[in-house]
């Protein structure tokens, strides 16, 4: 293996390769592998051409017949803008090479807006599976404004050739019942035209970060999110990996049980906190994956590794990772995605 893993978790690394779960036991998982799409998926109301997209997604890149995946998403180009997003590295304004560097870097899918991924179709949708993202939080209103909103249809997606649409909703958002039921219609299309849906089931609503925490990651609140993004048939769930928990009994709002954190969630390590997420992906029948976070520079690999070990162990799926891979040269690019898939190519890296 190329990536020293244990050496990029550092000192954290006993602690994340040996930790052992005292929640919910990996053998009531529905566990990630080269048969899940036969195993569970099957199992759904979804159409054959459902199943063959989501075995394309499984059994591309390097990562194929695992049963893990490796998205790069490159659509933070509405939200944070253009410049912000690509002027570390400005190749990325041509939406030729963000497809490049998935195909470079082994991914299993690329994710993007409808136009970059439309900007391509004819050229790279038969190299690489197209997820398409539907809605954007779009930053050029003034002043600025927090709410998804559609920028292209389910149809578009599909005449474009792609296998996979996907979509945000900020839940605990005053706009979020509308979000809700716009998502639902396409992800409902989507299914109909045969294509996977994946939901990005993030939290917004000021009043969930507090003097003392932020509990827009916090594991009861990103769970119930989760669980709210399953009950609209998302296929793939997408969700930042927690960082506390507490987040109802913190807020004073919504209802939990005291059982939620005796008994699912003991203590506070993040294979715990990350396994309560997949318990509510319907206990891994949408399976999870996490996403990859903000470029930080210099301690990027490290932590890309370090969050895919946590949700290898967990029972996730895999990564969905941008910044930290198209805001630097492409070489070091592919560096980056490697090292996240060779955790999930690494045996030794087990389910806790």
């Amino acid at each position: 293996m190329a990536t020293n893993i244990r050496e990029l978790l550092g000192s954290d690394a006993d602690n994340l390769l040996t930790y052992k779960a005292k929640g919910f036991p990996r053998e009531a998982l529905h566990l990630p592998g080269p048969d899940f799409v036969d195993r569970i998926v099957a199992a759904t109301d979804r159409s054959p051409n459902v199943l063959r997209n989501f075995n394309y997604i499984l059994n591309t890149g390097r990562l194929a017949r695992t049963g893990f995946v490796s998205i790069l998403p490159v659509d933070q180009g509405i939200e944070h803008s253009a410049g912000a997003s690509f002027a570390p590295s400005p190749a990325y304004f041509d939406p030729e090479a963000i497809v490049k560097l998935a195909i470079e870097g082994g991914c299993n899918a690329v994710a993007s807006t409808l136009g970059v991924l439309g900007a391509v179709a004819r050229k790279y949708a038969h190299k690489i599976p197209f997820l398409v993202k539907l809605n954007h939080n779009e930053f050029l209103s003034y002043p600025n404004k927090y709410d998804q909103i559609m920028f292209g249809s389910v149809k578009q997606a599909f005449d474009m050739g792609a296998v996979a649409v996907g979509a945000t909703i900020y839940f605990g958002s005053d706009e979020s019942d509308r979000q809700i039921q716009e998502v639902s219609k396409a992800f409902a299309q989507a299914h109909e035209l045969g294509l996977v849906t994946v939901l990005w089931c993030y939290l917004r609503n000021a009043a969930f970060k507090t003097a003392d925490k932020d509990f827009h990651t916090s594991a009861d609140l990103t769970g119930q999110a989760n669980h709210l993004g399953v009950s609209i048939q998302a296929d793939i769930i997408k969700q930042k990996l927690p960082t506390n928990n507490g987040g109802y009994n913190a807020l004073k709002f919504g209802k939990t049980s005291p059982k939620v954190y005796s008994d699912l969630t003991p203590g506070d390590h993040p294979i715990e906190l990350t396994r309560y997420q997949i318990a509510n992906c319907y206990m891994g029948r949408s399976p999870l994956i996490n996403s990859g976070g903000e470029s930080k520079g210099a301690s990027d690999t490290a932590d890309a590794v370090k969050t895919a070990v946590i949700n290898k162990r967990a029972g996730g799926m895999g990564l969905i990772s941008g910044r930290k891979a198209f805001q630097r040269p492409m070489a070091d690019g592919i560096k980056l995605l490697n090292a996240i898939q060779d955790v999930y190519l690494d045996k030794d890296i087990t389910i806790a």
